[in-house]
C-alpha cells in the first residue's frame, strides 16, 4: 500500500488513535430526512453485511457518551431514524479514531433550523480502513460504494482515501493542515459542518466522485462529461436516476506535493468541476481562510 497511500498514525499521550489514514465514502442529499430514512439503513445495513457486525460496537448518545449497541442500543438507533432531524454516530472503538465509523446528519428541511438555509443537507459517512483497501483491493471497495450508493438520492458523494481524526482534540487541526497539504488526494472534512453549507455542489474531485442533479445535467449529462475529460484513465460509468460515477484510475492515490506526486487525473476533473466546487464559507481567522482556500484550489493553481 505504500505506494499508494502512506501509513500515518498519530497518538495522544494515552495510547489513543488522533489520526489515522483511511478510507472515507460520503453522500450529499438535498431531501427532508423521512424521505431517505429507510435508504439510509438499507445502506448502513449493506456496510455492515459486508464488514460484519463488530464492525460498529458503539453509539454516541444524546449527551455524546458512548454506549454499548447491543440490541438495546439498536432498538434505540432505529427509534432515532424515525425522528425529524437524527444525528447518528457509530463506531467499533469509543476510545481514539477508529478504522470503522458511520455518521448520519439528517435534517428536516421545512423546521425552523434549515427552511431558510437552501444549502443544508442530509449527509452520511463510512469509514472504512486501509487495510480493507489493501486486502480485498480497489474493485471490491468501488463495488461496496456502488451498493451503498445504490439506495440512495444523492445530489453528489465521493470516495477517497482520507485523514480520519478527532478533530475536536487540540492540536489536532494543527496536524491536520500539514498533512492534508502535503497529501492532497487525503480527504479531510467534518461532515456536520458539510451537512449545512455544501448544498447541491461539489466538494471536490476525489477517486470516486459521484453526481447527481443538477450538476449532472449541467453539464450535459454523462456524454457532455465524457466529452470534456480527454485521459483514458478516467472512466465516467452511468448510474440509474440519471447519475454518474466518475473514476479516477484503478487505486486511490495519496499523492505527495514534496516528491512532486501532484496527482492529474484530480486536475483534470477539478478542471471539469471548477463552476460547481464547494468552498468553506469565511471564518473570523484570515490565516485559517488562506489555508482554506489553497486547501480549496490544490488541483486548479
Amino acid at each position: 500500500m505504500s505506494e499508494h497511500c502512506p501509513t500515518i498514525r498519530i497518538y495522544a499521550q494515552s495510547g489513543n488513535i488522533l489520526i489515522r489514514d483511511g478510507l472515507s465514502i460520503c453522500f450529499y442529499m438535498r431531501r427532508h430526512h423521512h424521505e431517505v430514512a429507510q435508504g439510509i439503513m438499507h445502506s448502513l445495513e449493506t456496510y455492515l453485511r459486508v464488514l460484519g457486525p463488530e464492525a460498529l460496537g458503539w453509539y454516541a448518545d444524546s449527551e455524546g457518551d458512548w454506549q454499548e449497541l447491543d440490541a438495546a442500543g439498536w432498538a434505540h438507533i432505529r427509534s432515532r431514524m424515525q425522528g425529524s432531524s437524527p444525528i447518528i454516530i457509530l463506531k467499533d472503538d469509543p476510545a481514539g479514531a477508529s478504522a470503522y465509523r458511520f455518521e448520519y446528519f439528517g435534517k428536516d428541511l421545512e423546521a425552523p433550523f434549515f427552511i431558510d438555509n437552501p444549502h443544508a443537507v442530509c449527509a452520511l459517512e463510512f469509514w472504512l480502513p486501509t487495510e480493507f483497501l489493501e486486502e480485498r483491493g480497489p474493485a471490491r471497495v468501488r463495488e461496496l460504494a456502488l451498493a451503498l450508493a445504490a439506495p440512495l438520492p444523492f445530489n453528489s458523494g465521493h470516495v477517497s482515501l482520507s485523514l480520519n481524526a478527532l478533530h475536536q482534540l487540540a492540536g489536532v487541526s494543527d496536524e491536520l493542515r500539514q498533512l492534508r497539504l502535503r497529501y492532497p488526494g487525503m480527504d479531510v472534512h467534518g461532515l456536520e459542518h458539510l451537512g449545512w453549507h455544501i448544498g447541491t455542489r461539489i466538494r471536490g474531485p476525489h477517486w470516486l466522485t459521484f453526481l447527481g442533479s443538477p450538476v449532472l445535467g449541467e453539464l450535459g449529462g454523462v456524454p457532455g462529461l465524457r466529452s470534456r475529460l480527454v485521459s483514458p484513465d478516467i472512466s465516467v460509468q452511468p448510474l440509474d436516476g440519471e447519475r454518474a460515477l466518475v473514476t479516477l484510475g484503478e487505486w486511490p492515490e495519496a499523492g505527495d506535493t514534496t516528491q512532486g506526486h501532484t496527482l492529474p487525473l484530480h486536475r483534470e476533473l477539478a478542471r471539469v468541476l471548477e463552476p460547481w466546487l464547494y468552498h468553506q464559507p469565511p471564518l473570523r481567522d484570515p490565516v485559517a481562510n488562506a489555508d482554506t482556500l489553497r486547501w480549496e484550489r490544490r488541483f486548479l493553481d
